[in-house]
């Protein structure tokens, strides 16, 4: 149960990632026996740009790219199944194309990413998938005409270039994403949309009974990020409702406000409600203007 639960936290995840620089199409239907590719992503931004924003994700998306993500270990019969839908997209692509009469029209055969938490020796040596010097570690190519690669998550460099791969590994790799993304500055734009999506992961586990160790560990994980974002909601409740208290303060003295009254509302909300409270009731127009313009 669980594993389905983290596989559309990832997707979620994939989807709100790549959006922006492309067109993501989850859950893709690629034969009539039912199979699904998890995420196809065909870009629409310069290599260059998903690069610098997604680092190693938008590396692995510069060009049509299918993810197929997996919460733990692969074996040899989930990487043969990754295989065969790729190669269904692949022939459905390339017959579409023949039906275009386009012979000169370039194809774009999408790039299969496995991603993985880990993978052992042996799926490694018996898919031949080996280490290329431009990738870095624990990124595996197979052999060329398969355009696949497997990411084996807790192999990657732990740099800010591989943190939107790492929110997926498991345990203290994924403890650690965490922490790094808790710790970007708040007007990062993916910190908060992550986060919510972690958010919800926590709370589709939290139903479960029969949680594993790790998703046990992962919730307590969580915990303290779920506190910081109640205060955070209280406290921005609190300064909503302060604020219409100033506004409608301000409506009853003088009527609809005008622009000079507005520009007045911040600068007010700098003091407690104890102190603005009277001045509002008592000063006069001018008054407030002259005290809280600047």
């Amino acid at each position: 149960m669980t594993r389905f639960i983290h596989d559309r936290f990832t997707k979620d995840c994939l989807e709100e990632l790549l959006t922006p620089y492309g067109q993501v199409k989850p859950a893709q239907k690629v034969s009539s026996e039912i199979r699904e590719i998890d995420v196809l992503f065909i870009p629409n931004a310069p290599p260059e740009t998903l690069s610098q924003d997604l680092g190693l994700l938008g590396r692995l998306g510069e060009t049509a790219a299918i993810f197929e993500p997996f919460r733990n270990a692969i074996d040899p019969d989930e990487v043969c199944a990754c295989l065969l839908k790729a190669l269904e997209v692949r022939e459905s692509i390339q017959r579409q194309a023949k039906r275009k009469n386009a012979p000169d029209e370039p194809i774009s055969l999408p790039y299969l990413w496995i991603l993985t938490p880990t993978a052992s020796a042996s799926i490694l040596e018996g898919f031949r998938a080996i280490l290329e010097d431009n990738w870095g570690a624990g990124v595996y190519f197979l052999p060329y005409y398969l355009r696949t690669a497997i990411v084996v998550i807790h192999q990657l460099p732990k740099t800010p270039e591989t943190l939107w791969l790492r929110i997926w590994g498991k345990k203290n790799v994924q403890k650690q994403a965490i922490d790094e993304l808790e710790a970007l500055p708040p007007d990062n734009v993916w910190r908060e949309r992550i986060l919510e999506l972690f958010y919800q992961l926590r709370e589709n586990l939290t139903v479960n009974q029969s949680l594993e160790a790790d998703d046990r560990e992962l919730v307590m994980r969580l915990q303290p990020l779920l506190q910081e974002k109640l205060a955070q909601s209280i406290q921005q409740g609190i300064q909503q409702g302060e604020r219409l208290v100033v506004e409608n303060l301000l409506k009853a003295r003088f009527g609809e406000l005008d622009a000079e009254l507005s520009a007045l509302i911040d600068s007010i909300l700098s003091f407690p409600p104890e102190e603005f409270t009277p001045l509002l009731l008592q000063l006069s127009r001018e008054e407030l203007v002259t005290r809280f313009r600047d």
